[in-house]
Formats: C-alpha cells, sequence, structure tokens
C-alpha cells in the first residue's frame, strides 16, 4: 500500500487538525457575550437561551456516532469535507434567524456537522502515527485546539461591540470557509479503500466494542474528568456576568487562564511522551485535578465576594490536569481497535458529549446559581473519574498500546 501524501511537516498537519477541531468550540463559546443581545432579539430569556447550547450538544453527541464509523467506510477526507460545508451552511442560517424556533433548528445543524473535524481527526493522527509520536502530535493539536475557547468569547465580545450578535454568525461561515479552503488543500485521504470497512458491519462492531467494559471504563473516565471543566464552560455566562459581576467583554479573564492551563498541560503531555510511563501521566493529571477541586470547593465555601483571578485559577489547574490526561486515554481507546479506530473515536466521543450536553442542559441552569455549587459539582466530576480510573487500574495492569491486532479484540473483558 502507498503511503498516504502528507502535508510538508507535520507542524502543518498539527495546525490543520488543531482547525479542524476548533470549529467546534467556537460554535459554543464566541456566543457567550452575546446571550443577553440575542435573548432580547430572539424573545428568548436566560433558560430558553441556555438551551441554544444544549439543542446543539444533543445533535452534536448523536451525529458522533455516525463521523467515526462513516469515516471508517468512506475515509477520512470525504467525510470532513462533507461535515464543512454543512457547517458552513448551517452558521449562515443561524445568522440570518429572527426567532428562537429557527435558531434552535440551526444550532442541531450545527451541532450534527461541528464534531466531525475533531472525531475524525483523531484517527487521522492515529492512522498515520504510532506510539510516543502519536502521543506528541496529539498533544501538539490539544495546545493548538486549547486556543478556541480562550479566543472564541474574546472574539465574539470585540465582534458584539463592533456591530449586532448576527455577525458572530457571520464569522463563522468565514472560519468554515478558510477551514474547507485549507482541508481541500493539504488534508491527506489516511484511509485506503483496501482498510475500509463496509457498513453493515459497523452495527456490529458498536455493538462489540460498547460491550468492552475496558472501552467503558477508559471512556467514562475521560468524560467524568473532563465534566469537571465542561461544567464551568457551559455555565461561563452566568460565572463571569452574575458571579464574577464582569461585562460582556471580559469573559477573557475566565477563558485565557483555563486554556492557558489547558495548552500547559498539552505541552507537559508531549513531553513526558515516552519518558514517564502512561498511568504515571494519568495520575499526575488526576492529582492536579485533585488539588484544583479542594481549592475551589474552599474558596467557594469561605469567599462571599468572589473576584479575579482567585476565583479563575482553580478551573485553570483543573484544565491542566485534563490535558494531561486526555491524549493517553484517547489513544489508549484507539488502540483497542487498530481497524475501527473511527468507531471507536466516535464512541468515545459521544460518551463525553452525551454527558456534556446534560451538564449544559440540565446541571449548570442548577449549579451556576453560585460559586459554592459551581464548585462541589465539578469535584463531584473529578472524584468519580478518579474511582473508575482506580478501578480500571485494578482490573487492567497496563494500558492497551497497539496490542489488540488487525481487527476488534477478543472479548476479554465483555459484558
Amino acid at each position: 500500500m502507498a503511503a498516504p501524501h502528507l502535508p510538508r511537516s507535520t507542524g502543518r498537519l498539527a495546525l490543520l487538525l488543531a482547525g479542524l477541531s476548533m470549529f467546534g468550540p467556537f460554535s459554543i463559546d464566541a456566543i457567550f457575550p452575546a446571550f443577553p443581545a440575542m435573548g432580547a432579539s430572539l424573545g428568548a430569556d436566560k433558560l430558553a437561551m441556555q438551551q441554544t447550547i444544549s439543542a446543539y450538544l444533543v445533535a452534536y453527541a448523536l451525529m458522533s456516532l455516525v463521523h467515526g464509523p462513516a469515516s471508517d467506510a468512506l475515509g477520512r477526507r470525504r467525510v470532513i469535507l462533507g461535515g464543512l460545508v454543512v457547517f458552513t451552511a448551517a452558521s449562515v442560517g443561524c445568522a440570518l434567524a429572527d426567532d428562537l424556533a429557527t435558531m434552535l433548528a440551526f444550532r442541531v445543524l450545527q451541532g450534527l456537522s461541528a464534531g466531525v473535524g475533531l472525531i475524525v481527526g483523531r484517527a487521522v493522527i492515529r492512522d498515520i502515527f504510532h506510539g510516543d509520536d502519536a502521543q506528541r502530535l496529539m498533544s501538539q493539536v490539544s495546545m493548538i485546539f486549547g486556543i478556541a475557547p480562550a479566543i472564541a468569547p474574546v472574539i465574539g465580545g470585540w465582534i458584539l461591540g463592533w456591530g449586532a450578535w448576527n455577525d458572530i454568525f457571520w464569522f463563522l461561515v468565514g472560519f468554515g470557509v478558510l477551514l474547507s479552503a485549507s482541508a481541500w488543500a493539504w488534508l491527506p485521504e489516511t484511509h485506503p479503500p483496501e482498510k475500509r470497512i463496509p457498513p453493515v458491519r459497523l452495527l456490529r462492531d458498536y455493538v462489540l466494542i460498547l460491550s468492552n467494559r475496558r472501552f467503558q471504563r477508559l471512556a467514562a473516565t475521560g468524560a467524568l474528568n473532563f465534566a469537571a471543566l465542561f461544567l464551568y464552560i457551559a455555565s461561563a455566562p452566568a460565572f463571569v456576568l452574575d458571579l464574577l459581576r464582569l461585562d460582556e467583554r471580559s469573559f477573557a479573564w475566565f477563558f485565557m487562564p483555563m486554556i492557558g492551563g489547558m495548552m500547559l498541560g498539552a505541552f507537559t503531555s508531549g513531553r513526558m511522551a515516552g519518558r514517564l510511563s502512561h498511568a504515571v501521566q494519568v495520575n499526575a493529571g488526576f492529582a492536579c485535578c485533585g488539588l484544583a477541586a479542594a481549592g475551589n470547593v474552599a474558596y467557594g465555601l469561605l469567599v462571599t465576594d468572589p473576584s479575579v483571578p482567585w476565583a479563575v485559577l482553580p478551573p485553570a489547574l483543573t484544565a491542566f490536569g485534563v490535558a494531561l490526561v486526555f491524549p493517553v486515554l484517547t489513544l489508549a481507546v484507539l488502540d483497542m481497535y487498530p481497524r475501527q479506530r473511527g468507531a471507536a473515536s466516535s464512541l468515545q466521543a459521544f460518551t463525553s458529549l452525551a454527558l456534556n450536553a446534560a451538564v449544559a442542559g440540565l446541571l449548570s441552569p442548577l449549579a451556576s446559581g453560585s460559586m459554592a455549587t459551581l464548585a462541589i459539582v465539578a469535584a463531584g466530576f473529578t472524584l468519580a473519574a478518579w474511582l473508575v480510573w482506580r478501578l480500571e487500574r485494578h482490573r487492567g495492569r497496563q494500558l492497551p498500546v497497539e496490542a489488540c491486532g488487525p481487527g476488534l479484540p477478543e472479548p476479554t473483558d465483555h459484558v
């Protein structure tokens, strides 16, 4: 088999894959500063505006079950380019929406397409690179990807200061067009026809993957750990505007430290690759998350007038810990299924996204009324993730690393 035609440098590939993974977070975070203006224009209150996030995430989660297997059957490049076209069209619809129902409909369409770059991009990394090299590239992508949630609300605030809330969605249209052109020019096809899986096998593969208890534990560990951070991301409008009493252009006070922590954690993970065992890296990440959770709960209970920078430091440390854990768990899941990486990536993403949708639609509106409640709920997610990780360490002595051969593994740890 001929090697795939790759971009000239790994750096360009990392930049492209990071860009492809960024348009999902941009769709969530860029509109946060515009919530009051959007609500007034669309005739929606705060709770209704929160549904523009949860509806997007539900669609994102459901379609994540399709992106990966579709790329296993049709090829990575074709699926990514198709998703970009749909996302760009959906962003046009959001920009032109003049009532909440229309906005929600196009937000759902955005969600159906926004996950394609992140989910299929992970499979692209694992198609090309192996072992520590794969972890290093995954960490590079995570570092660049980490910029998106930091700059998206800042850009959204600037755009809102210069124009109307609709202009934020026109910015997303332009971003979609730029990504489509870049992917068309630079994205290689890394999953050749001879390795593709007939669609009739996808359901069987899903059943086998989902019934694997080791997959369940690894996916749950990553999802619960990230949920502690995502609770704050989903609650950003209440956290910044109501609890910290800052204005619409001050979202950087929250996002810059948090994403700085994520990027530093991703850089550290890349430096650890090949030097420390995967289990040690995950344990170090959980130690950071646990320290952040303890400090966050103490701050929330003891301080009656929260302020920056102290209120945003615990989420930043949580982000650092999450970034240490994420590449290791993701590659462990992909290495369990060398020929079904798209399906494995989709199911792992669905696990996290389904939990995130519940966090955004149910927990965030209930927990974002006070610093203490936010901190306690986030700490609960961190504790749950650590307990599932400890169970995985008890049941499996080492993480799977390219040890499963050409197909699905034997059902040694299935229900």
